[in-house]
């Protein structure tokens, strides 16, 4: 007797809520949340932690048209979760306004100078390098969702009583 399994893929816009099934312990020492859902629920852009590990975060973006230039002073990551979405790269003249100590992303003012070193499409569960140092820039045709894994900064919105089962 065999038993047939469908894989279903979420998307921005078609993902079901899910739950937690508690085996022991108390709701309120665990977390859950729909990076989807949360997505489909954030401005453009808008970073909102849906994971943490004491410094380093999950975190969930609706990418959608082009966001401003970004960069930051360690290496973090970028997953397409469902729909394509391009990364642009600029190796910056000038990065000598960058906090070593200061740990997250932050935003640029406008485009910076220096020379364009190209862009990665990212189609559904491809992951690109956002290196220290670096500006990116994200651009998405349609609403998508990202997932940046990351160190908790400025750019990060802890929403955890909006986004959590409680």
């Amino acid at each position: 007797m065999s038993v047939e399994y469908k894989t279903t893929f979420a998307s921005i816009d078609n993902y079901n809520k899910g739950g937690v099934q508690m085996v022991s312990g108390n709701i309120k020492d665990y977390v859950f949340s729909n990076v989807y859902e949360v997505a489909a629920n954030s401005k453009p852009y808008e970073r909102v932690v849906v994971a943490k590990n004491l410094v380093y975060t999950l975190e969930s973006c609706r990418a959608e048209g082009e966001s401003p230039w970004y960069t930051c002073a360690h290496d973090e990551f970028a997953i397409a979760f469902d729909y394509d979405v391009e990364v642009h790269y600029i190796k910056m003249d000038d990065t000598s306004f960058i906090d070593d100590e200061k740990d997250g992303s932050f935003r640029l003012e406008g485009k910076p100078a220096g020379q364009y070193m190209g862009k990665i499409i990212l189609n559904r569960g491809h992951q690109a390098l956002l290196p220290e140092k670096i500006a990116y820039q994200f651009k998405a045709e349609k609403p998508a969702t990202l997932v940046l894994q990351a160190i908790l900064g400025d750019e990060s919105n802890e929403k955890w009583n909006e986004i959590c089962l409680t």
